[in-house]
């Protein structure tokens, strides 16, 4: 891997990969802030703040800044999670500088206009609007609030109504000022790009960046309560989620958690899918899942189903957990080995991919881990010590529950104290 990172003289990290077979680069701004390191008062500020960026320049409008980039045949976007936003473009190789220079425009020069400003919140209070009606995303927002309850990392990402609506022009300047810091951005590059020049296009780029007087870059730890969410509504059918405290990227159980969601619920294979929707049709998507942040981990199951057959799922999905607890097999440890590896690989074969994963590696580890790394640390995991982290995650631990949908006459069924008492009873 031809990889190679620089510090910047105003603490920024710029890191690239060279793939010399391209003929086009994705690059890309990632900041060590999202939505976690608000305040109650400032729910929702980081996605207002991603929007912003594309709402104006001192030197560019709104429409200019599509024009220009589509004018090249590239395109240009952002994103906000729970602990990183993000900034990233794809031009053709010549088209570097272009992009670059617009990504530094919009991060250092936005004007942040009143009107732009009004605009856009309205813009997202369709979007909070539209995830009000989709139930599935209700109940992954609901489910992690439960289980991080009264934290900024369970808090949704948009926001509410009433902070997007409540914020400020300045608002938006004193959040920028104090969370973009340059030891806390990393550009990032993958594909038809140079390293040393890109490097010195960065340093003219973002130059004028330097640390703030006052900074607040920082989040509470992160406490993993449990608890559970269900809301009856007037739809065809249930949504469910199941979850338990996960492992965070920094842990040594992290790979082993993420292969364990793979066994349980990571494909057609998996054992949830072959027991609960295979062998017994009580659901149509069935799937297990493992979120790492900085500090811990959220591991769950999905499932939507009909009221009907709540009743003998939730046993179901219980029972396998337990299976699991008792061991798993080689075989499947080889599969979901190979599931790991193979999206590895796959990573390297796209830019944007690339360039967004080793500018998140930067972030959480201080440097890029080698591929040949990451495999070995997969291929060291046994049956024995998934069998090991099962009984960790799944028994005598305090379960998350969020359920939404018809699920009138079936509420004894959904408690977080018969999830418990299931996997200690039996």
């Amino acid at each position: 891997m031809s990889v190679e990172h620089t510090i910047l003289s105003n603490g920024m990290t710029v890191v690239t990969h060279a793939m010399p077979h391209l003929e086009s680069a994705s690059l890309g701004v990632w900041v060590r802030s999202g939505s976690r390191n608000e305040t109650s008062q400032q729910h929702g500020i980081s996605h207002l703040l991603e929007h912003m960026a594309f709402k104006g320049t001192k030197k560019r409008t709104a429409r200019s800044i599509a024009e220009e980039i589509e004018a090249v045949g590239g395109d240009l976007n952002a994103a906000t999670s729970v602990e990183n936003t993000s900034y990233y473009a794809r031009v053709l190789k010549e088209d570097v500088p272009l992009a670059l220079d617009i990504l530094s425009d919009i991060l250092l020069n936005a004007r942040f206009d009143d009107d732009e400003l009004r605009r856009e919140q309205h813009v997202i209070l369709q979007e909070i609007g539209a995830t009000l009606d989709n139930p599935e995303d209700l109940v992954f927002d609901a489910f992690q609030d439960i289980a991080f309850q009264g934290q900024s990392i369970g808090r949704t990402i948009l926001g509410t109504a009433e902070t997007v609506e409540g914020f400020s022009t300045g608002d938006l300047r004193q959040f920028l000022h104090s969370q973009y810091q340059p030891s806390d951005m990393v550009i990032s590059a993958a594909g038809a790009v140079d390293h040393d020049k890109f490097v010195r296009q960065t340093e003219d780029a973002f130059g004028a960046l330097t640390k703030p007087d006052v900074s607040v870059n920082d989040h509470q730890q992160a406490s993993y309560t449990g608890g559970q969410f269900i809301q009856s509504k007037d739809l065809m059918e249930a949504q469910l989620l199941i979850g338990f405290e996960g492992h965070s990227y920094q842990d040594d159980q992290f790979y082993g958690t993420q292969l364990l969601a793979s066994v349980l619920g990571g494909g057609m294979a998996s054992r949830l899918f072959q027991e609960v929707r295979e062998s017994r049709g009580l659901c149509y998507s069935i799937y297990a899942f493992h979120w790492g942040f900085s500090d811990t981990g959220l591991f769950g199951i999905h499932a939507a189903t009909g009221r009907e057959d709540i009743p003998e799922l939730v046993p179901v999905v219980l029972d396998e957990l337990l299976r699991a607890c008792d061991g798993i097999s080689e075989n499947e440890v080889k599969r979901a080995r190979a599931q790991v590896r193979a999206s590895l690989l796959m990573s390297l074969e796209s830019p944007s991919a690339r360039a967004a994963q080793i500018a998140r590696q930067m972030l959480v580890f201080g440097r890029v881990i080698d591929l040949n790394e990451l495999v070995a640390k997969v291929d060291a995991i046994t049956p024995t010590d998934l069998r090991d982290l099962g009984q960790s995650i799944f028994t005598d631990a305090v379960p998350t529950l969020a359920s939404i949908g018809p699920i009138d006459g079936v509420e004894t069924v959904l408690s977080t104290e018969r999830i418990s008492g299931h996997l200690k009873r039996n």
